[in-house]
């Protein structure tokens, strides 16, 4: 038996940080079982439900840990008791919902509450709770939600991998065939010192070729035939490799969107495939002013502007940041990389998966 049957650890976790991290596993370490309430504002930018998916993922081999969010807008004002009154009752509330999730209204209540903050003091004892300060000087994780917002990278290292892969910039250069997307996003990485992601869809077409070449040794690329499901193994293959990566920032040639693009261009119609998740960034290389070289592999110089036409009024149909690179096409790529890197962390949570 653990010292504790039911743990409460509340705060905003934003975003989830190591110290969140180290107070959660303090309260599960001594409790039989431990709610762990987001109480998030509607103004804040990290979505709630991202903030429960980072923690969840974080700590689902924590025994015990159960994760549970929701809006709180109410002021706050530790001097009144009105205000105390409503944040308890939310987080009663709060607590009730997680205990008819698990099937048993009646183990809502807390006998303790474990926190970082002076006011746990004056929580526990509204919620008829022990409280147990950890870290209150932040000695163990000398970090904090603010911090982090503030200079994320400086702070990647308190920060789980969950947490880093949803707050992590992602750049995506896509473009008609020969318009440069492999070189300006191995490059723009490389300057960055950014992990750069390959263009999966060639390495499928090595492998398409290999396969076809088992049946007829004198199979080539022009004569390979292409199928939804083509576009739909690479378009969730590149998306894994983007999102795998916990960097501050990652830069990758062609995504899960570009694989639609490519799927129109050889089956002849917009397939129906996985979309995966939207980068913070497109840059679009043009072709115009770009010599088209021939690799062995490409056979489109003649659709290369309609290909670009195509992502032009894709990106601006979905709505997503894009730029288009003409001339001086690193400098420009290098400046709205930079640009991006200075926004606030928080916007880039908004799409991640």
């Amino acid at each position: 038996m653990k010292e504790y049957d039911h743990a409460l650890v509340l705060g905003k976790f934003y975003p989830p940080h190591n110290g969140h991290h180290h107070l959660i596993e303090t309260a599960a370490s001594r409790s039989e079982r431990t709610t762990v309430t987001v109480l998030a504002a509607s103004s804040e930018t990290i979505p709630l439900d991202h903030r429960v998916r980072w923690l969840t993922e974080t700590h689902r081999d924590t025994p015990g840990v159960r994760i549970v969010g929701d809006l709180d807008d109410h002021p706050m004002d530790f001097d009144s008791d009105e205000i105390w009154d409503l944040h308890v009752a939310l987080t009663r509330a709060v607590l009730a919902r997680r205990a008819i999730a698990d099937g048993d209204p009646s183990q809502a209540p807390v006998d303790v509450v474990f926190s970082s903050e002076k006011y746990g003091d004056e929580l526990a004892r509204r919620l008829g709770a022990r409280h147990v300060l950890v870290d209150l000087d932040r000695l163990t994780h000398p970090v904090s939600g603010t911090a982090v917002r503030t200079d994320p990278v400086a702070h990647w290292h308190h920060l789980s991998p969950a947490t880093q892969r949803g707050l992590g910039r992602k750049v995506v250069v896509v473009g008609a065939e020969s318009t440069g997307t492999t070189t300006l996003s191995r490059r723009l990485a490389s300057h960055f010192g950014a992990p750069w992601i390959p263009e999966y869809g060639r390495e499928h077409t090595e492998h398409k070729l290999a396969a076809a070449r088992a049946f007829d040794p004198d199979a080539t690329v022009d004569g390979l035939v292409w199928t939804l499901g083509d576009f739909e193994d690479v378009a969730r293959e590149q998306d894994r490799r983007i999102q795998a990566e916990t960097a501050p920032l990652v830069i990758a040639d062609n995504d899960a969107f570009a694989a639609t693009a490519w799927g129109e261009r050889y089956l002849g119609f917009r397939p129906e495939v996985f979309q995966g998740t939207e980068p913070d960034l497109y840059l679009l290389t043009d072709h115009v002013g770009v010599p088209f070289e021939q690799d062995g592999w490409r056979d489109g110089e003649h659709l290369r502007e309609w290909m670009t036409g195509l992502f032009e009024r894709e990106l601006t149909r979905r709505g997503v940041p894009w730029l288009k690179l003409t001339e001086n096409r690193f400098d420009a790529g290098v400046t709205a990389v930079e640009h991006l890197m200075r926004q606030d962390v928080a916007r880039g949570s908004r799409s991640r998966a």
